[in-house]
């Protein structure tokens, strides 16, 4: 076996790994698969036989990457924290079988993409890949310029920032599918009362329609008001919602006939709603003829 079909053969062993860090640090498949890229880019660039832990190294390539979109993206924008949601990833209702739905299950939660998007990107690092990943401190603190008590203190500032904002999802995925569905079909009826029936009182809705403002509102905030918007908006999209898996919780997916126009995420606990998370893709709603 030559040199370059070792790496390779390496590098994919470590692709799905690498492809988790990226994802709960940019909250893009997209921009995960491109942190990815670049890490093999790079290897492909340097003399492996001088690197003794080749996971190691490439997590921290991704690390260092990741780090760097982070401030690129957040230097483009105006409000670093507007309507921007994280990419929603979606797999079927029903998982093909029990190992599936067990790697659904460890998915980060989409709220919790939402809260880790208001870290700094040295806390967002140190939290992912330490309380994530189990990779020691000493390890990650080179990534991020720090010693190894200071990123230890940056693990915790985030984790503490993650208990207070970031609403923990019933564990039972059979539950969170019927709260779902409840709301589903109160969405579609326009049912007010069924609405308020399955949403917390201190419900949060937030959307994104990426480069379609004044589609959806980009945040309501209580029981009342968000039953009163999906009562009011639900039957628009409601109709083409159907059951799906959201980044590893019960929620929905957006089908305009083969076109997937977004997604639904949730965070259900005690048989009520925290949160709903709709990311719509403007492409394809522009296409279906939904924008206007």
């Amino acid at each position: 076996m030559d040199g370059q079909t070792w790496e390779s053969e390496q590098f994919e062993r470590q692709r799905p790994r690498l492809q988790a860090v990226a994802y709960r640090m940019l909250g893009s498949v997209t921009d995960a698969e491109d942190a990815v890229q670049e890490a093999w880019l790079r290897l492909t660039r340097s003399h492996t036989e001088t690197i003794d832990n080749l996971g190691g190294w490439l997590t921290t390539v991704v690390g260092r990457v990741c780090i760097d979109m982070l401030r690129a993206r957040k230097s483009r924008r105006e409000d670093p924290f507007d309507d921007w949601l994280p990419e929603p990833v979606v797999a079927g209702d029903k998982p093909a079988d029990p190992a599936e739905e067990a790697l659904l299950a460890d998915s980060v939660g989409l709220a919790l993409l939402v809260v880790l998007e208001t870290l700094s990107p040295p806390e967002r690092l140190a939290f992912v890949l330490h309380d994530t990943f189990d990779v020691p401190f000493d390890e990650i603190a080179p990534i991020v310029q720090r010693t190894p008590e200071a990123t230890r203190q940056l693990a915790s500032r985030a984790r503490r920032r993650i208990r207070g904002t970031a609403p923990e999802p019933d564990a039972d995925l059979s539950r969170q599918r019927r709260v779902v569905a409840a709301f589903l079909e109160a969405a579609r009826a326009g049912d007010f009362e069924a609405l308020l029936e399955v949403l917390d009182p201190d419900v949060v809705f937030r959307a994104y329609a990426g480069g379609l403002p004044g589609l959806v509102r980009p945040r309501v905030e209580g029981g009342e008001e968000v039953a009163r918007y999906t009562a009011i908006q639900g039957p628009i999209f409601a109709h083409r919602c159907h059951p799906a898996i959201v980044n590893g919780d019960a929620g929905l997916v957006i089908l305009e006939g083969e076109r997937r126009l977004g997604a639904v995420a949730f965070t259900v606990n005690a048989e009520r709603i925290l949160t709903v998370d709709l990311v719509l893709d403007a492409d394809e709603v522009a296409a279906a003829g939904l924008a206007g």
